[in-house]
């Protein structure tokens, strides 16, 4: 069973094409479902072109089937299971909830991706719901929103890395929540790390998921849900064991500073707590510049007027608390970020405008 906003169908009666003068929001998805169990074997997804330009990409509905199985099985849903999707239907996230629906034979409610979606959802339990964090982010800013959350037996948060604040507060949640490892070549996820756990997050394969690392610990995938053949990513890890792992950054976004290779995404969950004290709310990220005794320096980039005498207090502090080589040496401030369309930074049309 789907409910689209408020108008519930059966398998059967999507299978159909009946779709009852369906919102366009809601008709894209409509078709996507009615595709999928009418027989459809092919799928074009685009990437969010958040490492580069978006790109199409082809996947089989065996790639489909089997990431929904994994997940299944991981979480160990049964067919009725309740969920949510206020994901974008049109991108790999939202899609792969409409999928799972229609595999478990799930109870799906599909409402528009805002950044709080449980305005109206208060009082309602779901087995299962994904979220970005932004929409993490802004439902727990309200008690409303937190007692919402409270109704939630699983969560996986995917999209871009949680902060360590907002982690620290979705350890207090009842239910399990997870950060995910994925991308659209492998339909989704083929990851989970359990944020409720201390220390780094750690995180562990899917069913029938094989990973390895090359020389330069980039990170290997083999996986049903990746059409089985071995996956280069450009993921740097550290392995922990045959199923698990640590994401360190990008291999194309290494900082060599005077010999230090430094990742700017590790690094910018250390500097998180600093960017909420100086700058709080402000869209940030790490990158390398050029600089001639050091070959590059680490670069702190906020979406933000040029504000000076805090931009110092930030690096002063920074200089106290950080590792000798985690403080940025020198801030650059940009009013507006350029973003992708799925709502990343996108860091090169954003380095443009300086």
């Amino acid at each position: 069973m789907i409910t689209f906003g408020t108008t519930t169908f059966t398998l059967n009666q999507i299978q159909k094409g009946d779709e009852k003068q369906l919102s366009q929001f809601y008709r894209e998805a409509f078709v996507f479902c009615w595709e999928w169990l009418n027989g459809k074997e092919a799928f074009t997804l685009q990437t969010s072109g958040s490492t580069g330009p978006p790109k199409n990409v082809s996947v089989s509905r065996k790639q489909l089937v089997e990431s929904a199985k994994a997940t299944k099985l991981f979480f160990g849903f049964k067919e009725g299971c309740k969920m949510l999707c206020c994901l974008d239907t049109s991108k790999v996230a939202g899609k792969m909830m409409l999928v799972r629906a229609m595999e478990w034979k799930g109870d799906l409610r599909v409402i528009p991706p805002e950044s709080n979606p449980f305005k109206a959802l208060i009082n309602e339990y779901f087995d299962f719901v994904a979220l970005v964090p932004l929409q993490v982010e802004k439902t727990m800013a309200s008690s409303n929103g937190i007692k919402a959350l409270e109704q939630i037996q699983n969560i996986i948060i995917g999209g871009a890395a949680l902060s360590p604040r907002l982690r620290e507060k979705v350890n207090n949640l009842p239910g399990r929540v997870f950060q995910t490892y994925g991308m659209t070549e492998t339909v989704s996820h083929i990851a989970l790390a359990d944020l409720k756990d201390s220390g780094a997050l750690l995180y562990k394969a899917l069913p029938g998921v094989a990973i390895k690392v090359d020389k330069q610990n980039r990170l290997l995938i083999h996986a049903p849900m990746g059409g089985n053949t071995w996956l280069q990513t450009n993921d740097v890890v550290s392995l922990q064991s045959e199923e698990t792992f640590l994401w360190k950054g990008r291999a194309d976004n290494v900082v060599n500073s005077g010999g230090v290779k430094l990742h700017p995404e590790e690094i910018a969950i250390e500097i998180e707590g600093l960017m909420g004290q100086y700058f709080p709310g402000r869209l940030f990220f790490l990158t390398g510049t050029d600089d001639e005794s050091l070959g590059q320096s680490l670069t702190l980039v906020i979406q933000a007027n040029e504000t000076a005498d805090k931009a110092s207090l930030l690096l002063e502090e920074g200089r106290t608390i950080l590792q000798r080589f985690h403080c940025p040496k020198q801030i650059l401030f940009i009013p507006k970020f350029s973003l992708t369309s799925s709502g990343k930074i996108d860091q090169l049309r954003t380095l443009a405008k300086c």
